[in-house]
């Protein structure tokens, strides 16, 4: 792939230094450097792998975002003194790095990568990134079901974080429920830093469209970033005009608005670019310095020091959910349908979002559980074929992320091993957290009948095909005693079938001709 790349090339060769003793392997997602690295002893390796481009069909966007800050913090290591070889290559991983001995390399986050290196010498180092060990996923969560409440009260306990005289900062660890407010078009969010495409980033551009074209989304008016300066300018401007306000405002969903109060850093983050050490201390920062406040401290640090730091240790306990095999509890079979691909709907939820990720290769947490994620469980369409979904269309997706957010908290497909209920809703819901049914010609106050917004009907056909799945779990107790009180269950699972039948056929379900 460098050839293709002749800018890159030569200002990589402008800077190169002598030979150094030893090397050390730069992961595509860990764009960071050893803590004692000296630039006199230590070079760099990359690798850029068509062949781990082309094993999924990745957005094009996360290609570009993950090669273009790549190639930035080469470039950026290289002007600092180190000897940088970045190597393209058609071939996987390991057939490149086995032939280079002595290599070291952060242990790898994905468990794909530590798979593809498993057979090569690399010596692999802890990874300085993470904030939790295993050790503090076993004090917490000592065997499944694992819950990630009693986690995140331990990583506060451990780190002092929002604690004061071993008590949570404002006498609770968690102010969730003070962070569901729908937003009605006020306060408008501010515009955020585009960061224009140098030529190191156009090069890679031209990169990806040309040699995977019909890969998912598209890269028009790309302006993502990709040096250490952008990721400290998307950082400063979320800590100063964002996170003040996303508390609140955390939950909701906006068509208007897509991204609202949401900082956006996750890409930046789970490649290295940001350390979640350093963000959460500006946070506490900010919040003691009395300009974030404490609902929306709190609930940022629980992404981070809670919700990130859990999924990845239950992604590593149950070796993605294949150790035991995943449950699947609920039966669903279904193949993903060409909604998910962007063909038009009708529904407003779902076409708002999935446009959103074909042109961003991003949408924030709530849109991806409670709209795709929704509709998948209501429907049942096949986990992992949702999980790989989410893989290869978000821009910060990698099987730690996706495989227990999708196979465990949206789908429940892992039988609650690290959720208690699954995550689904009518209509209702949508309507009340969004401004998606605003105009929508599918109306979410009707259930069935011609015009009903299907999410209702799916939601009550859901709850009562799997009535004997969910009948012991209390969180669920409430929904299936409503359901056997409805007396048009009829009426709504044949309003289900026909939404399931024109989905699956990528028809539009308001009557309207693509």
């Amino acid at each position: 792939m460098i050839q293709r790349s002749p800018i890159f090339s030569a200002r990589l060769a402008a800077v190169s230094r002598p030979t150094p003793a030893a090397w050390h392997y730069v992961a595509y997602d860990r764009l960071l450097l050893p803590p004692d690295a000296d630039p006199a002893t230590l070079g760099l390796v990359f690798v850029e792998s068509t062949h781990k481009a082309e094993r999924r069909d990745y957005h094009k966007r996360k290609l570009a975002f993950v090669l273009s800050n790549a190639r930035h913090f080469a470039l950026e290591q290289a002007q600092r003194g180190y000897h940088v070889r970045y190597i393209g290559t058609d071939e996987p991983f390991d057939a490149v790095l086995r032939e280079l001995p002595g290599l070291t390399c952060f242990r790898p986050a994905e468990r794909e990568l530590r798979h593809d290196l498993a057979a090569t010498p690399i010596q692999q180092l802890p990874d300085p990134t993470w904030l939790s060990t295993p050790a503090d996923f076993a004090t917490a969560c000592p065997r499944a079901p694992y819950r990630m409440e009693p986690f995140y009260a331990h990583m506060r306990k451990r780190t002092g974080v929002l604690m004061s005289k071993g008590k949570p900062v404002g006498g609770r660890f968690s102010f969730d429920e003070e962070n569901r407010k729908p937003w009605r078009g006020e306060p408008k969010p501010p515009a955020r830093p585009r960061f224009l495409p140098d030529e190191i980033t156009r090069e890679v551009l031209e990169l990806v469209s040309a040699r995977f074209p019909d890969h998912f989304g598209t890269l028009d008016d790309y302006a993502e970033p990709a040096s250490h300066d952008d990721a400290e300018h998307v950082w400063q401007f979320a800590r100063e005009a964002l996170l003040p306000l996303f508390g609140p405002y955390e939950d909701a969903m906006s068509r208007a608005e897509p991204d609202l109060f949401h900082s956006r850093i996750s890409a930046l983050m789970n490649l290295g670019r940001l350390l979640p050490r350093r963000v959460l201390d500006d946070v506490i920062h900010d919040h003691a310095t009395g300009t974030v406040p404490l609902a929306s401290a709190e609930g940022f640090i629980r992404q981070i020091l809670g919700w990130r730091e859990y999924v990845r240790h239950v992604h590593e306990v149950t070796d993605g959910f294949r150790d035991p095999p995943l449950a699947n509890p609920l039966g669903a079979t279904r193949p993903l349908p060409p909604a998910y691909w962007g063909t038009p709907t009708g529904m407003t939820c779902i076409d708002s979002v999935v446009g959103e990720v074909v042109r961003t290769g991003f949408s924030h947490h709530i849109t991806r559980l409670m709209v795709l994620g929704n509709l998948a469980t209501l429907a049942g369409y096949a986990p992992r074929e949702l999980s790989d979904w989410f893989w290869i269309a978000y821009i910060d997706a990698y099987d730690w992320v996706v495989e227990p957010n999708v196979l465990g908290m949206a789908t429940y497909a892992d039988g609650g091993r690290m959720t208690t209920k699954p995550y689904v809703s009518g209509a209702a819901y949508i309507d009340k957290m969004s401004d998606y049914c605003k105009g929508c010609a599918l109306d979410p106050k009707r259930s069935t009948g011609e015009g009903a917004c299907p999410m209702t009907a799916l939601y009550w056909t859901f709850l009562d095909r799997n009535r004997a799945v969910l009948a012991g779990n209390f969180r669920m107790a409430m929904p299936l005693r409503s359901v056997e009180k409805r007396k048009d269950l009829p009426a709504l699972r044949e309003h289900a079938e026909r939404a399931l039948t024109l989905l699956a056929a990528g028809k539009r379900l308001d009557g309207r001709v693509p």
